[in-house]
């Protein structure tokens, strides 16, 4: 056992932290959200992963995710938290996909068998996608709501996406499923709390984006860990 993973199998005990070792979770994202989730997941011992991003770093970025610094400006996410991780743990099997991704390249991910899939994709079809196709292959998987727009941290939760109320994201995501005859079965981390209108904007200076929604630093971090936190309880099927 590594030495640095002391006072997690304090904690869990040996037998578990072979169990997140021997494990590997997908993460779609890395931005505000998927960033510190991957993190969070290395540190606790998880022992493969596959990491997902095409985008690169830009400055509005700086406020909120990990990844940003002045010195990291334009550069790749995923090959970024790449080097972050394996700073981690020289010994995590990572897989580093650098692009964006369609659902024909989601059908191609998804043919490994993952112990669990973090979707922190802030595009609605291919999150739409990766959620889906998920379900239907039988994998667990947990998706990220919206954080933008949210202050209080006390309000984030766990919930079934059936439960989800007061996130934009999470009813556009709910109309699209339900085209799909899905309409519960996926764990999602949200924030009930209400957003302020005047901090949206319409944008046309992002990919893929009609609005910009404000955001504050630690919203999305929380976001991240309790996704990490929900991933490590049920690889080790603790309630």
């Amino acid at each position: 056992m590594s030495n640095w993973k002391e006072r997690t199998v304090l904690l869990f005990g040996k037998e578990k932290i072979k169990k997140l070792e021997n494990s590997h979770v997908l993460i779609v994202g890395l931005g505000g959200v998927g960033a510190h989730a991957a993190e969070q997941l290395v540190r606790a011992g998880i022992g493969a992963m596959t990491i997902v991003d095409g985008d690169r770093i830009h400055l509005s970025n700086l406020n909120r995710q990990l990844l940003a610094l002045k010195s990291t400006q334009n550069h790749d996410k995923a090959l970024l938290m790449r080097d972050r991780l394996l700073d981690i743990n020289p010994l995590l099997k990572l897989t580093v996909i650098n692009e964006y991704i369609t659902e024909e390249r989601i059908k191609e991910i998804l043919d490994y068998n993952y112990n669990y899939i973090v979707d922190a994709i802030d595009t609605l079809s291919p999150k739409v996608d990766l959620i889906s196709l998920s379900l239907q292959k039988g994998l667990q998987v947990i998706s990220s709501m919206g954080a933008g727009g949210k202050t209080d941290a006390s309000l984030v939760q766990i919930a079934d996406i059936s439960k989800t109320y007061n996130d934009n994201l999470a009813r556009m995501i709910r109309k699209r499923l339900h085209r799909k005859g899905i309409y519960s079965g996926i764990k999602v981390v949200f924030s009930p709390e209400k957003i302020d209108p005047s901090a949206i904007i319409l944008t046309d200076n992002e990919l893929n984006k009609k609005t910009t929604v404000g955001t504050i630093s630690y919203m999305p971090a929380i976001f991240g860990n309790f996704i990490a936190s929900v991933v490590i309880r049920d690889l080790l099927n603790i309630k």
